[in-house]
């Protein structure tokens, strides 16, 4: 189990130059944009425009924050995704195009190499206690508003955007969260 501050995260250029991704992590740690396994971050849109074209890549995104965008992806309806929409996933190697509905975004980036790594995304607006499992691989949980309490696991407290990262061996765990928390709970596995 990791604990990974906002603070600390990585903040590089994305893979078209359009603009700067913050690299929450990735696996194998250190890897690059062309050979991660898996990686979250998150991102500032400022503008419309093209998305990055990652070959071989599943993507989940979320809007964290900003009134959110319309996606445009070859060969599918397009998405129309805000803050309250469930994360939406789709083959982050399809020419993809956004168009913000009104002013800059904040996302949430998932990506799993197609064939190895299989992921989930949920978002947990959540005013109670509860428990969350997880799955054989990896869990992350992001806390995106609010605080988290994880008495089980330190205890462990989680401020905004903050990140609880768990290896496959790790218990079901109880969250006391803040009022109005919202966390993204994140499971990552082997394709096979």
């Amino acid at each position: 189990m990791r604990v990974l501050r906002a603070a600390d995260y990585r903040v590089m250029p994305w893979k078209n130059g359009g603009g700067t991704t913050t690299e929450i992590a990735v696996s194998p740690d250190g890897a690059g944009l062309d050979d991660f396994d898996w990686r979250v971050s998150m991102a500032r849109v400022e503008s419309s425009g093209p998305f990055s074209n990652f070959a071989g890549i599943d993507r989940t995104l979320s809007v964290l924050e900003g009134e959110g965008i319309v996606l445009d992806i070859a060969g599918q309806p397009e998405a129309r995704l805000t803050p309250a929409s469930q994360p939406f996933s789709f083959p982050a190697d399809m020419p993809t195009s956004a168009a913000l509905i009104a002013g800059p975004i904040a996302d949430l980036n998932v990506m799993t190499r197609r064939g190895r790594m299989l992921h989930s995304v949920e978002r947990l607006a959540l005013s109670q206690p509860v428990e969350i499992a997880t799955r054989a691989g990896s869990t992350l949980i992001l806390c995106h508003g609010g605080k988290a309490d994880f008495p089980d696991a330190g205890p462990v407290r989680l401020g905004p955007l903050d990140t609880l990262l768990l290896g496959p061996d790790a218990p079901v765990l109880r969250v006391e969260p803040a009022p109005n928390a919202t966390l993204f709970v994140i499971r990552i596995a082997p394709a096979v």
